[in-house]
């Protein structure tokens, strides 16, 4: 998308610029009617359009195709040029989003003024199109573990589908990455990517955000759907989208198409949706605030993102990669966790999962003495253990119960714990806690530990029978 498309029905008149731009060193395509001009832009989107506002014997006039244009390629500039120009077409031109209005007989100078500064404008936003295409450090996928294969091995079999895609998960644990890992994998990786933080948006404004809005003032604003065209639009938190847009959004969804806030032209869009929720929605339906509906429509490819307690085997992985990204992204030190830091933070609570994990190492960065590797007692909670002597504060529950039951609630949770850390792997948990495979086998058994197959994840658990007993 380099060349100019020059379209106007006097052949003269586009020979005429396409030989004053060539000979300025730009490329150019001709067209004399709007069926050759829409062909040319279905054919090649040009990175500008030269349009003249009458044109004999075409099905559609220099309007009708500059709304086409800027329904389809919004990034296309067009300049707009008439032998019976007047202000009220200038304005109209400019309302419905031309980038300038040039009257017959026009300057040479003139037209090569704002033709360079309208390709210009072009090349930046060509330029930012790619910036965003290369920033796939938020849709970098990063984990081994079971869990994670298993969410990889869903996204990857969407990736190339137009499906819409339901997100499920608690909050932190990286809805919006995997949304844009889909997105970064897909087909539609040269469009955009963007974000409808349904939470944040005020519920009166949601509407112009969405759908845009046009005023005799200021003209087309496109919302959030227009910017997607061609690409995907996301729906962080879609359960607290206000319930009178969840209607217009599924119409949306059903037409393909809508109106801008005080406008009247239909507004055409290809979108693919992806949705994000870490709330019951089948509650939010029973309790009338979400559309079931709309829920059916959204919910065609349910996945879900699993917390980071069901993967506490990625955290040394990830915990390495944000220390990496930190330092190129902030100049933050190079700095390697312990072993006994790492077995610390697979043993810690997560409940604002990977979020919290890269918030932390950001803190112990940022507050470090930047030198040596990172320590167990840098980790937030170490520094508030006193003197180093090796006690261990016991929770009232555990202080009053008798010695053995206490040391087999101890070894029960620590085992736990272990085994749910090394996702599983006997093997692995033996090797740390210094036991033999067998001698952990008839441990656990003795203390009515089990392990079970989670969504293809081994997770230990307690026999409800053992504790029963």
């Amino acid at each position: 998308m380099s060349d100019i498309l020059i379209v106007d029905d006097e052949r003269d008149i586009r020979e005429l610029i396409s030989d004053i731009l060539e000979d300025e060193g730009f490329a150019t395509r001709l067209a004399g009617n709007s069926d050759d001009a829409m062909a040319a832009i279905n054919l090649e989107p040009p990175a500008l359009m030269i349009l003249d506002i009458w044109l004999k014997d075409s099905r559609m006039d220099g309007i009708d195709i500059l709304k086409t244009v800027k329904r389809d390629n919004p990034d296309v500039p067009v300049v707009i040029i008439s032998g019976h120009g007047n202000i009220e077409i200038a304005v109209a031109a400019i309302r419905q989003g031309a980038y300038d209005f040039i009257e017959k007989p026009f300057n040479i100078e003139q037209l090569l003024v704002v033709i360079r500064r309208a390709m210009e404008t072009s090349r930046l936003r060509r330029e930012n199109q790619s910036l965003k295409r290369r920033d796939v450090t938020t849709s970098e996928m990063i984990g081994a573990s079971a869990s994670f294969r298993a969410l990889v091995a869903q996204l990857d079999k969407v990736t190339k589908s137009n499906g819409r895609v339901m997100l499920t998960g608690p909050a932190g644990a990286g809805k919006e990455v995997a949304a844009r890992y889909i997105h970064t994998h897909s087909n539609r990786a040269s469009a955009g990517f963007v974000t409808v933080n349904c939470a944040g948006v005020e519920p009166d404004r949601m509407e112009e955000v969405l759908f845009g809005r046009e005023t005799p003032e200021r003209g087309v604003e496109p919302g959030l759907l227009e910017q997607a065209h061609g690409g995907v639009i996301y729906f962080d938190e879609v359960a607290d989208m206000p319930l009178g847009t969840q209607s217009k959004i599924l119409r949306v969804l059903v037409d393909e198409q809508f109106t801008r806030v005080g406008g009247n032209d239909k507004v055409r869009v290809d979108l693919r949706v992806i949705s994000s929720t870490n709330r019951d929605l089948d509650a939010a339906i029973k309790a009338g605030s979400f559309r079931q509906e709309l829920f059916h429509r959204l919910n065609v490819v349910p996945i879900a993102v699993p917390s980071l307690e069901e993967r506490r085997e990625d955290i040394p992985l990830l915990a390495e990669h944000y220390v990496t990204q930190f330092n190129k992204s902030q100049g933050l030190p190079l700095r390697m966790f312990t072993e006994d830091a790492v077995a610390l933070m697979q043993t810690m609570i997560w409940p604002g999962n990977v979020r919290q994990l890269k918030n932390l190492v950001e803190r112990v960065l940022i507050l470090g003495d930047g030198t040596g590797p990172i320590e167990a007692r840098e980790l937030p909670g170490e520094e508030e253990s006193g003197d180093d002597d090796g006690r261990v504060v016991l929770s009232g529950a555990l202080a009053m119960l008798p010695l053995r039951e206490a040391r087999e609630a101890f070894e029960r949770e620590y085992l736990l714990t272990q085994i749910n850390r090394f996702g599983g792997n006997i093997s692995r948990t033996a090797n740390f806690v210094g036991m033999e495979r067998s001698a952990l086998h008839r441990k656990l058994k003795s203390l009515g530990v089990v392990t079970s197959a989670k969504a293809g994840v081994r997770v230990a658990h307690m026999d409800e029978d053992a504790e029963a007993d």
